[in-house]
């Protein structure tokens, strides 16, 4: 069980839930009438935020949930600092706090932009592009890209110009990848060393990497993504805050992710 933001929001509903519901059964038990004049001070602050609470960790954990872009690994798709929102029930609905699927609905397709839990650290929440589903063979070599020994197509779009925090990515080459239906962007810097090899998906795994090609802990280094780790699919750019360049920028706000 990961000790994450869900786990309190579910512990302070359940806390604050139990001591209104329990002075409820308590006037109930002896006869009263409930009297907001005399209504103890805990139970007052109880009353307040429970439905507060409890609505927020209900709208979290099956509905969307926010996340923020601490890194550069997936430019130009997603700058530092972008706020996201996650679809939480894309993959299937899962029982909050212990992730436990209990109904099945879609499976990740190739080129979603998918958070999940980090296979060597589930306590920290990662966001890659699904490149290899399950059965698939990846392969990646000379900063090409081949799926099922088929290479992906790419095209050339010029040189990219850094925005923000990621202006140390101005030079790169930028290209238009195309993943089955989804073409999105990629950069690729030609004289950084990269890891290179061919990989075989196992079932209930995801092979996934950074749109940010040379500069993203992904895949090629650690690994595939399990099945039960998936988090959500990421969808929408509701706020970006780059606090050391200009503060908020509005051109990215309400940015659809593909």
């Amino acid at each position: 069980m990961d000790y994450d933001f869900s786990f309190f929001l579910f512990v302070f509903s359940l806390v604050t839930g139990l001591v209104w519901g329990g002075y409820l059964l308590y006037l109930k038990a002896n006869d009263r009438q409930f009297d907001e004049k005399n209504e103890p001070i805990l139970v007052e602050y109880a009353r307040s935020f429970f439905p507060i609470v409890f609505i927020v960790f209900l709208l979290r954990s099956f509905l969307a949930e926010p996340f923020r872009i601490p890194s550069a690994s997936m430019m130009p798709t997603l700058l530092i600092g972008d706020f996201l929102l996650v679809n939480k029930f894309t993959y299937g609905i899962r029982l909050p706090v212990i992730n436990k699927k209990i109904v099945a609905l879609n499976e990740p397709e190739r080129g979603d932009v998918v958070v999940f839990r980090f296979p060597k650290d589930p306590t920290v929440d990662y966001i890659k592009r699904v490149i290899g589903l399950p059965g698939d063979k990846v392969s990646y070599y000379n900063k090409k890209l081949y799926i099922n020994d088929k290479p992906a197509n790419q095209t050339l779009m010029g040189s990219y110009q850094g925005v923000g925090q990621g202006q140390d990515m101005t030079g790169s080459d930028l290209l238009e990848e195309n993943l089955a239906s989804v073409d999105h962007n990629i950069l690729i810097r030609r004289e950084a060393p990269t890891v290179e090899g061919s990989y075989v998906i196992p079932p209930g795994q995801y092979f996934v990497m950074g749109d940010n090609r040379d500069n993203s802990n992904d895949s090629r280094y650690w690994g595939t993504v399990p099945e039960e780790n998936l988090v959500g699919k990421a969808f929408f750019i509701w706020m970006n805050w780059d606090l050391e360049h200009n503060g908020v920028d509005f051109g990215r706000i309400g940015t659809a992710i593909k």
